[in-house]
């Protein structure tokens, strides 16, 4: 099993910036691919960003092309989503998820492992 904790939300103004980050524990072997999804109420989950942990390409949405960025710490298995010019409509709760990457970029179903989840909010 791989246990994903993440942390790093909160509130912020429009404009503003914040880091979320993912850690991994258990059998991190089986991790090839992490993501980071977000959801707000009554919307279904939508994929934000992805990171191959072993080459390392990055897939990102188009909402947040350009804005986010997303990065590994293989040492701390450890991956960070910086998030730039926060828009209210990058409200949600943030999710990681890991992946042994069957394809890329990872499908929804092909993530078996899920954090809990970290809020974000963003007031304009």
């Amino acid at each position: 099993q791989v246990q994903l904790v993440e942390a790093g939300g909160g509130s912020v103004q429009a404009g503003g910036s914040l880091r979320l980050s993912c850690a991994a524990s258990g059998y991190t072997y089986l991790v090839a691919c992490m993501g980071w999804f977000r959801q707000t109420p009554g919307k279904e989950r939508e994929g934000v960003a992805a990171i191959h942990i072993g080459g390392g390409s990055t897939y990102y949405d188009v909402s947040v092309k350009g804005r986010f960025t997303i990065s590994q710490d293989n040492a701390k298995h450890t991956v960070y989503l910086q998030m730039n010019s926060l828009k209210p409509e990058d409200t949600a709760m943030y999710f990681c998820a890991a992946s042994s990457c069957g394809t890329w970029p990872p499908q929804d179903y092909e993530y078996n492992y899920w954090g809990q989840g970290t809020q974000v909010t963003v007031s304009s």
